[in-house]
């Protein structure tokens, strides 16, 4: 997908994206050390605007995850979200889009350390539409690759450099023929799929890995956790192997690129019928509602820009 983008912010303000370089001496560019964040902006003809979704709490969460790397946001959360906010406004979209902050060692110096390192923030915005298709579902594989373990590099940290671990089982997946990977942990259970997490029905009631299965803690996860139980459904957080993924009536993937988007068919075992299920297909909508605005519920999640 191609990033299309005027502007950044960089060194404080916001600049020409020509202007926003770092050099290839940067600790981040030569040992992954940053953490980044993926905030969607959903735009509404009716009120013309942009609706970004759940910003302040991406942006906690960057500052969290900065903690592992020993990385302090250079400025204040409310003021990074007004960056943000006039970031999007001088791009001046009308569709949706896909922020993405990163906080990132800015050193210029040989040898892989996080300590007494300086870090620097950058953010950009680009037009954003599908990642995966969620109408009419996706294929997937178990990843012959293993889910990076929390004791290696911590995949609950959106890390750059741990997602060379995802580019491997992407890349393996599409060349075997499927749309997606999941991965399992070094333990053999399911985690996660290379930048979504992962919900499944059986008898009605959801299941998703927990947060000690070297997952990211998905904010589209909390989410839907939220939103299914709203809706009557009984969502549990435990460990699942494998083969629950092949007996299962429904899965589904969730993350902010990701969306919801239906599972219907692991290693070449069709899920359920081989359709979007019935549940994921409600949990999708009522998602859909509120991230337009069509839902009165749940309006403190949306910073408008208008």
């Amino acid at each position: 997908m191609t990033i299309k983008c005027r502007y950044a912010f960089f060194g404080g303000e916001i600049v020409p994206i020509q202007r926003a370089r770092i050099s290839i001496m940067t600790s981040a560019f030569n040992y992954g050390t940053a953490i980044f964040e993926g905030v969607r902006g959903y735009w509404s003809e009716e009120e013309q605007r942009i609706n970004l979704f759940r910003l302040s709490d991406h942006l906690r969460r960057l500052q969290q995850n900065g903690m592992i790397l020993l990385m302090e946001l250079p400025l204040p959360i409310a003021e990074i979200e007004r960056a943000i906010v006039q970031l999007v406004k001088r791009e001046e979209f009308r569709e949706d889009v896909y922020i993405r902050p990163l906080l990132y060692k800015s050193a210029c110096e040989i040898g892989p350390k996080i300590h007494n390192t300086p870090c620097s923030l950058a953010i950009f915005a680009t037009p954003f539409g599908r990642y995966l298709d969620t109408e009419n579902g996706v294929t997937a594989c178990v990843s012959s690759w293993r889910r990076n373990s929390d004791n290696s590099i911590p995949p609950r940290a959106k890390i750059t450099g741990a997602y060379v671990d995802s580019a491997l089982a992407k890349s393996e997946a599409i060349q075997n023929g499927f749309d997606e990977a999941i991965l399992l942990t070094n333990d053999g259970l399911v985690s996660e799929a290379t930048a979504a997490n992962l919900f499944l029905v059986r008898d009605g009631t959801l299941m998703t890995p927990p947060v000690t299965a070297d997952i990211l803690e998905g904010i589209t996860r909390l989410t839907l956790i939220s939103l299914s139980e709203e809706l009557g459904f009984t969502v549990i957080e435990r460990p699942i192997n494998r083969t629950e993924l092949y007996i299962a009536d429904e899965v589904f993937l969730c993350g902010t690129a990701t969306e919801v988007t239906p599972v219907i068919e692991i290693d070449h075992r069709p899920v359920g019928d081989g359709m979007p299920g019935e549940i994921t297909r409600a949990i999708s909508r009522r998602f859909d509602d509120v991230v337009h605005e069509r839902s009165d519920a749940h309006n403190d999640w949306l910073t408008p820009i208008s």
